[in-house]
């Protein structure tokens, strides 16, 4: 499998560009702002092929450049149906405070969602690309909150890849207190969807070094029973 990652935007959020290999069709997951140059970058210098940007939750940072991306590449969206409203409306998922750096940046607040939206669901698994990502819905961060698990048999000693958005970070989780965010329900995911994962899943959030589910069941104090035992909100 080829992955490429750069950090995009004043968020620094993880875009990654997949494919099985170099001049192959590819896919790209998470496109926020300032995402564009890089993607092309990529593409440019690997003779890829974008086909499909798949989005693991609709907030601004995640898919800011998801429109004119699919528009450029004539390339499909994937977002859970719970999150498809803020391809058109982001800010409606976001705090005041994000809309006034936005008009410092000059950045604009006209959305709309790319002309071909597809929506997937926990367990779906999405084959594209010669790729299969499938779906884990866990909402707490966004009420459409999903992370994608790949094989990744490159590596025996890895069990698979899990791009795990704001869901899981290294030594945190995604923020609840955002519209459409439930500390409960994050609660919730991480004990049904994360901590069910086995030790040898390299974890690829969407801001941040990349870890794997062995530290983070070691040293996450929010996978933690004390946590877990409660619904109070996470950090970060």
């Amino acid at each position: 499998m080829f992955i490429a990652s750069f950090p995009a935007g004043p968020w620094q959020t993880s875009c990654y560009v997949l494919a099985t290999s170099a001049r192959a069709e590819c896919v790209v997951l998470d496109p926020g702002m300032g995402a564009l140059d890089g993607v092309r970058d990529i593409v440019a210098e690997h003779h890829l092929k974008p086909v499909a940007a798949v989005l693991t939750h609709g907030h601004l940072d995640h898919m800011f450049s998801v429109a004119p991306l699919c528009a450029g590449y004539d390339a499909t969206c994937w977002v859970h149906p719970d999150d498809r409203a803020l391809l058109a409306d982001p800010l409606a998922g976001m705090s005041p405070e994000t809309e006034a750096l936005l008009a410092q940046l000059g950045a604009g607040t006209a959305f709309t969602e790319p002309d071909d939206v597809r929506l997937l669901t926990d367990g779906v698994r999405v084959e594209v690309a010669g790729l299969e990502l499938d779906a884990l819905h866990a909402p707490g961060h966004t009420p459409g909150s999903t992370m994608f698990r790949s094989a990744y048999p490159a590596d025996e000693d890895v069990d698979s890849l899990l791009f795990s958005g704001d869901v899981l970070f290294a030594g945190s989780v995604g923020r609840t207190d955002l519209p459409g965010g439930s500390a409960a329900a994050m609660v919730r995911s991480l004990r049904d969807k994360v901590l069910p994962l086995p030790d040898e899943v390299v974890v690829l959030p969407g801001h941040g070094p990349q870890t794997t589910m062995a530290a983070e069941r070691a040293g996450n104090p929010y996978l933690q029973a004390s946590f877990l035992g409660s619904s109070e909100g996470a950090g970060a």
